[in-house]
């Protein structure tokens, strides 16, 4: 039987990676942030530490980094470890592809068309904030109902540390990352064309690499109670 005071330790751990989490892949919080402990238990009305179990989780997963004296800080992605990292999604995001049959976009076809329509009235308009939080969501979407929770959670980790590679070194500021894209690979998965599928999200993964240069962006100070108060 488990312990109730652990498993309440563990959600409320796994709450505050979540938050993080999202609040970097929608970066809102970006690379080279501090993030100060005092802040985040402020922040978050958090025990400080559950908030240093969820700084070391975050760390294991390379989305924040610790350094002695420093303290915690959102990692900062090499141009190494980002080509590294779209190597993986194009791996990952064409097993997540070939999973997906039609029954499974019949199922969720409630759910893809009102994300879809979300990614559209996002661009319009011209929100980028709400631009990467719909672009990302729609791979988040797939390595959901693909059915394999290994490689979903997986996703889970590259979309958050291609946020931060994104807000480093992408050479505009319009998210490359195109809903008439996202709209093909639905359609070939309704067809039942899982390799046509692959194929146009390999293509959409190397365009969205093809708009990285590497000039790092240096982070300025936030506010963690105000970037973190509607997550």
């Amino acid at each position: 039987m488990s312990n109730p005071t652990t498993t309440a330790k563990q959600l409320e751990v796994q709450r505050i990676v979540d938050v993080l989490s999202k609040a970097i892949a929608q970066q809102r919080l970006r690379p080279g942030t501090r993030l100060v402990e005092s802040q985040l238990v402020d922040a978050l009305s958090a025990n400080r530490n559950h908030v240093q179990v969820a700084l070391q989780r975050l760390a294991m997963q390379r989305i924040v980094t610790i350094e002695p004296n420093r303290g915690a800080m959102v990692a900062q992605p090499t141009a190494k470890e980002a080509r590294e990292v779209f190597i993986a999604r194009r791996a990952i995001e064409r097993a997540i592809v070939e999973c997906i049959g039609p029954d499974v976009i019949r199922r969720h076809r409630h759910r893809i068309t009102g994300h879809l329509r979300g990614e559209r009235e996002a661009v319009q308009s011209e929100d980028r904030r709400a631009i990467v939080r719909e672009l990302s969501e729609f791979h988040l979407i797939l390595g959901e109902i693909s059915g394999n929770d290994v490689l979903s959670e997986i996703l889970s980790n590259l979309m958050v540390r291609s946020s931060l590679i994104v807000a480093l070194y992408q050479r505009n500021e319009v998210p490359s990352c195109q809903c008439d894209e996202h709209q093909a690979i639905i359609d070939a998965l309704e067809a039942g064309d899982n390799t046509q599928a692959a194929e146009i999200m390999q293509e959409h993964l190397d365009d969205l690499e093809g708009v990285l240069d590497l000039d790092d962006e240096a982070a300025g100070e936030v506010n963690l109670r105000q970037v973190l108060s509607d997550l």
